[in-house]
């Protein structure tokens, strides 16, 4: 990882989250997935991958447990610490990073 990156991450203290979902309802599962949009990247059919702050994993865990029936959806969420991140294996298209914004 770039030591530009790295100072930008450890500045806003994200951790990446892959984010899988099994919800067997078209309209819930719909829901959830626009839900998650905002929160990440849409990387695979039920997956996303976040880099959230500490407040934002909480948000999202809220808006969530408001769209899931507890009976039959599941969400899963798994926290990758920074050097799990670097050495996850990609074939394909290429690793997850997390978007550096500018502000001029």
């Amino acid at each position: 990882m770039a030591q530009t990156e790295t100072k930008t991450r450890s500045a806003k203290q994200t951790t990446f989250y892959a984010v899988a979902y099994d919800i067997p309802e078209d309209k819930r599962r719909t829901k959830v997935h626009k839900l998650l949009k905002g929160f990440g990247k849409w990387t695979e059919f039920s997956l996303f991958e976040c880099f959230l702050t500490k407040k934002e994993l909480l948000m999202l865990q809220n808006k969530l447990e408001k769209h899931l029936d507890a009976k039959c959806d599941r969400v899963r969420i798994y926290s990758l610490c920074e050097k799990c991140v670097e050495k996850i294996e990609t074939v394909g298209i290429p690793e997850p990073k997390e978007d550096t914004v500018y502000l001029i």
